[in-house]
């Protein structure tokens, strides 16, 4: 199932660069405005590399400069551990490097992709070569021996640390002990992993891997991944809400009387959703297991009919706006999810259900810029 090795990866070097000066979100939650700010920051921020515009070659170049000024620094093999702590909560992930593969095997998607995405990210990687960013997975540890083994090393010093302005605390240890990594690749290998962030990326990292080409153990056969268990307690997946622009009002569901106790209803597994039009809410009975795929199903494909999804909806994590969406006539109507349940998420990706787009929104995550990976087809992965 799972193959993940220790890798070789480049990282900035903290005695050139000021980590929280480089380090920031993943591309695809930044705001222009937000990409403007960071790249004034920092002329070694990450967004630089992450976000160039249609200017890919200019990432290629930043890539060559800053290895060769020793900005980014090159490890020997390792396997790296992450932390964040924010808000009371922590949680800890591995990081290594996980083998492109087609889904179906080891690696579960549950989110369906669009075109646009993939096309910009595989012209970066053409003109750069590297995975800018780690993409993010969930597993199963339960009954291995995995909690074990990274206890082991998050009692020893981390290597290095930074704090976001957002008040997340984000630790990184590098693990070079080679008896270490190998008990890691082995608990892991009966496992599958689901992609909770970067379904784009992913996909994109695979047809430029199958691109490349390289012998079965070349680093370009394999992306750096940051794995988190589905028992770490500071795992936080939040709902996405929608917002649908076209579409009569949906009938047949329980009035209920405010957004609060709407929202009240949408708990604990409750296979049901809510939608809100013209001052009204209702709670919709859905039959099936995952209410994100039943809402889409049962509801918006039969508003829609045969209209483009991704024409008419629109996503938001605030509840109270998308009713403000909806009351300043910015969207026909609002639908509500509770917290997905992820232990059915995975079973069902196992089974090969594909589900919408947004399903699943995970927080924090990840920062860009705390590893990188050059996708090389001569220099090998360790086994």
């Amino acid at each position: 199932m799972a193959d993940v090795r220790a890798f070789a990866g480049y990282r900035y070097n903290p005695r050139r660069v000021d980590l929280a000066e480089v380090v920031a979100p993943p591309y695809d939650v930044l705001s222009d405005e937000q990409v403007a700010e960071l790249k004034a920051r920092s002329p070694y921020n990450v967004v630089h590399l992450t976000r160039p515009g249609s200017d890919y070659a200019s990432a290629a170049h930043r890539l060559r400069d800053w290895t060769s000024q020793d900005i980014l620094a090159r490890d020997a093999h390792e396997i790296y551990l992450h932390e964040v702590a924010w808000e009371g909560k922590v949680r800890r992930d591995l990081l290594g490097a996980l083998r492109l593969e087609p889904y179906g095997g080891a690696v579960l998607p549950h989110e369906r992709t669009h075109r646009g995405p993939k096309e910009d990210r595989l012209a970066l990687l053409r003109a750069t070569g590297w995975a800018l960013e780690p993409l993010w997975f969930l597993y199963d540890g339960s009954g291995t021996s995995l909690p074990g083994l990274l206890d082991e090393q998050f009692a020893e010093q981390p290597a290095v640390e930074f704090d976001f302005p957002a008040g997340e605390r984000h630790r990184l240890w590098a693990v070079s002990d080679r008896d270490w990594h190998r008990r890691v690749s082995h608990a892991l290998a009966p496992l599958p992993v689901l992609i909770a962030d970067g379904h784009h990326r992913y996909e994109t990292t695979l047809a430029y891997s199958e691109e490349t080409g390289g012998d079965l153990d070349a680093a370009s056969r394999f992306t750096p991944a940051l794995l988190t268990d589905l028992a770490d307690p500071g795992l936080v997946v939040l709902p996405t809400h929608r917002l649908l622009r076209a579409g009569v009002a949906v009938t047949g569901g329980e009035e209920v009387g405010s957004l609060p106790e709407l929202l009240d209803r949408l708990v604990n597994g409750h296979v049901a959703a809510g939608t809100y039009r013209d001052g009204h809410y209702q709670v919709l009975e859905l039959e099936g297991e995952v209410p994100a795929v039943e809402l889409h199903r049962q509801v918006v494909d039969n508003l829609l009919g045969k209209r483009n999804p991704e024409e008419y909806l629109s996503y938001t994590r605030d509840p109270a706006e998308a009713v403000r969406a909806v009351d300043e006539g910015r969207a026909a109507s609002a639908f509500f999810l509770g917290t997905p349940d992820l232990k059915v998420v995975l079973a069902k990706a196992r089974e090969g259900m594909t589900m919408p787009q947004k399903t699943t929104y995970f927080h924090p995550k990840p920062p860009s810029g705390m590893v990188f990976h050059e996708l090389d087809s001569q220099h090998l992965i360790e086994d």
